[in-house]
Formats: structure tokens, C-alpha cells, sequence
């Protein structure tokens, strides 16, 4: 017999189950065998892959294409530790996974996106997929081929039908949307020349600020990925003329020569950010932001203080996108990151909303050219329908 709390722990399992069968299907997984000839091959030499869900009536022509984000390697201890985890290896991804979110298939659940090709590119390359060093070092048998794996993976599509694309999109989530922007011209090149094409991106705004002990920590770590993955020549020209390259995984340096539309969706406080870039743990010894950094709620005032001060800096690098109308935000006020690709904060009826829409409301809007879209919300505590994250210890890592 399950005593009382078992009950309620089943009850909660047992409605977790039902809210995600309702709100999200499960996909299989696609392996691009035809790119491991051409090199292009995740960190352990293994072939790139997704997960596909073909469109159907009016959106049989139209493509969303969505890169899965989980951070970066900066050399080879790191790299080798991703080599044998579904980061680095196809061969340790699930078949299978949820679509959700700006992924579903629901009328519902995503209006403007739900009856389009949806793809879910998988990340196994450590460098959003910037890297490509043709040597392999027989000792580590590493491979460095991010930035040919996102060319096979899009070729790959366009064999199965995106050469037919009137309208497509590349979008991500963290290291993920990153990506997006750092290829989002690339995309318009590979795709059909007639095809509408815009660019988004989910919690990939990372901002060059020093950590709380004054220390560059983010733009040495930026710095280590690119020497380690040779990603200088697939950063933009544009960027990298100006000075060092690693200075061009920061959007705020390079958004602005994007030429294709973009549109940023981003937590001012960051929950990774504030995590990984303002307070990591090399410059917290001590641990006086553990749980703060676990939960907003338990910041001390002085902790609020320093994340509005961060925030500031997050607007602050936001100019760096650029003044134009083919720029669209939606900056709101949660501790969170990556909103896209749950339910729950893309479109439901308890979602976070701007200016009374909803971020798919917002996307849909400025992708359909129905409504640009620019907001950036009132300072935390001020917006009651964040989903603000709470973390476990274990999900408390630091780069």
C-alpha cells in the first residue's frame, strides 16, 4: 500500500504523463549516414542526425528547422568527456524524443508553425557548429567538424524535399540559437533563392560580461572553444577582421552584419547566464550564490542587486542587434532559458506573455509580417507570468 505522499508523488507522475502526451508526440531519430564520407561527423567520428516530422496541406513546402542546444567544449579533457554522452556521439542519443512547444504538430499549440516539415537537428559537435580541423589526433580521436556537419545536415534536407521550401526558418535553443544566428546567412545561401527566410533564436544572446569577481570567464572560455575547434574562418568575415574571433560567438559583435531577419527571444535574467557567464562557480568558492543561482526567489538583496546590474548589461549588448525593422525581440523579465521548446511557455493558457502576446503569438506575428515586434519587459519581480526555473544541485553546472 503507498502511504500518503507516494499517492501524490504517483498522482503528479501519472499527470506529468497525460500533460505530455496531450501536448507533445514523440519523434524518431534520423541518421545522416552520406556525411560521414564527406568528414562531416560528430566529435567520437559518429554520423550527425535529427529528428523529422513532415509537414502536411498548406504547410507541405514550408520548413522549421531547430538546432538543440548543451553548451560547448573548450579543449580536449572537455570535448572527451562529451565523446561519450549524446553531445559529442549519435550512438548515445535517444531514438526517440518529444516535440513540443514551437515543434508541435497542434493547430492549438502552435497556430502559425504546427502543419510545417519541423526538425529538431541534433548537437554533437561542442562549438554550435563552428568547428572544422581536418587532422584527428590518433591519441584522442577527436573530430572538430561542426561546421560541415550543418552543411550535410541542410544539403540532407534539401535532398528530402526543402528544395522545395517557399518558406523556411532556422531557429535554437542556447548553444543552439547561437548557431542560428551565427548561420543564419548561411542558411539563406543553401536554401531555395526564392524561399522566405528568417532566422530565430531561443536564449542565444550570450553577452560578453565580466564574472561577480571581475574576471573575463566567458570571453576566455569563448576564446578556448574557437583555438580548440578552429572555428575562426567559419565566424563571420565581417567580425573577425575587427579583432580577436572569439569575440564573434558574441551576437552583440556580429548580429548587426546579419543580413537575413532575426528575431531574439531571451530571458533577461538568463537563468545559464547568470549561472555560467555572472556567477560561476571558479569565482564563487565559497558558494554564497549556490542557491540563489537554484532559485531567484533566494537571492539575497544585494544578489538582486548585482542580476539587475546584468540585466542592464544584457540591454546594453542588445543594441548590438541593430535598429532595424527586420529585427523583432521579446526580452522578458523571467529567470529561465530556453522558452521555446516547452509547452508551457510557448503557448498555453498560463504562458509568459509581452504586451499581452504570447511568444508564439510574437514569433507568428513578425515571421508573417502581420506585426513587427519589439519588447523588452519591467525589471524582475514585476512580471507575474514568468515561469521562473527552480534547479536542482545537480543541474548547476559550470563551464
Amino acid at each position: 500500500m503507498m502511504n500518503g505522499r507516494s499517492q501524490k508523488l504517483f498522482y503528479i507522475l501519472v499527470c506529468m504523463l497525460i500533460e505530455m502526451r496531450t501536448e507533445g508526440f514523440l519523434v524518431d531519430i534520423t541518421y545522416v549516414q552520406s556525411a560521414v564520407a564527406k568528414g562531416a561527423v560528430c566529435l567520437d567520428g559518429s554520423p550527425p542526425a535529427y529528428h523529422f516530422d513532415r509537414g502536411s496541406g498548406a504547410g507541405i513546402n514550408n520548413w522549421l528547422v531547430h538546432i538543440e542546444g548543451g553548451g560547448w567544449c573548450n579543449n580536449v579533457t572537455t570535448c572527451l568527456e562529451r565523446k561519450d554522452n549524446r553531445l559529442g556521439s549519435s550512438k548515445q542519443m535517444a531514438k526517440q524524443v518529444v516535440f513540443s512547444g514551437i515543434l508541435s504538430n497542434k493547430l492549438k499549440f502552435n497556430p502559425d508553425f504546427y502543419n510545417w516539415n519541423r526538425i529538431k537537428v541534433r548537437y554533437c559537435d561542442g562549438a554550435s557548429f563552428t568547428g572544422d580541423i581536418e587532422a584527428v589526433d590518433p591519441g584522442t580521436k577527436l573530430y572538430f567538424r561542426g561546421a560541415r556537419v550543418f552543411v550535410a545536415i541542410i544539403e540532407d534536407l534539401l535532398e528530402k524535399g526543402m528544395k522545395n521550401a517557399k518558406n523556411a526558418v532556422l531557429s535554437g535553443c542556447s548553444a543552439g540559437g547561437l548557431a542560428s544566428i551565427l548561420h543564419c546567412d548561411n542558411f539563406k545561401a543553401l536554401v531555395p533563392m526564392a524561399a522566405k527566410v528568417k532566422c530565430f533564436a531561443d536564449a542565444g544572446y550570450f553577452i560578453n560580461a565580466k564574472d561577480i569577481s571581475g574576471a573575463p570567464h566567458i570571453e576566455n572560455f569563448y576564446d578556448d572553444v574557437v583555438k580548440t575547434h578552429g572555428s575562426v574562418k567559419n565566424l563571420p568575415s565581417s567580425c573577425t577582421s575587427k579583432g580577436k574571433p572569439s569575440l564573434c560567438f558574441f551576437p552583440q559583435n556580429m548580429a548587426q552584419q546579419i543580413r537575413t531577419p532575426l528575431f531574439l527571444t531571451n530571458a533577461a535574467y538568463d537563468s545559464w547566464q547568470i549561472k555560467n557567464i555572472l556567477a560561476p562557480g571558479v569565482a564563487d568558492p565559497h558558494g554564497t550564490w549556490h542557491n540563489c543561482k537554484l532559485d531567484i526567489k533566494k537571492c539575497s538583496p544585494s544578489q538582486l542587486q548585482i542580476m539587475q546590474g546584468f540585466r542592464m548589461e544584457f540591454l546594453n549588448a542588445l543594441s548590438g542587434l541593430g535598429n532595424f525593422t527586420s529585427r523583432g525581440y521579446f526580452i522578458n523579465s523571467c529567470y529561465a532559458h530556453c522558452q521555446t521548446e516547452m509547452q508551457e511557455t510557448w503557448l498555453r493558457s498560463d504562458s509568459p506573455v509581452l504586451d499581452n502576446k504570447t511568444i508564439a503569438k510574437a514569433v507568428g506575428d513578425w515571421y508573417y509580417d502581420r506585426s513587427p515586434f519589439q519588447k523588452i519587459d519591467c525589471p524582475y519581480p514585476c512580471d507575474k507570468t514568468c515561469h521562473n526555473r527552480i534547479f536542482e544541485s545537480k543541474e548547476n553546472p559550470s563551464i
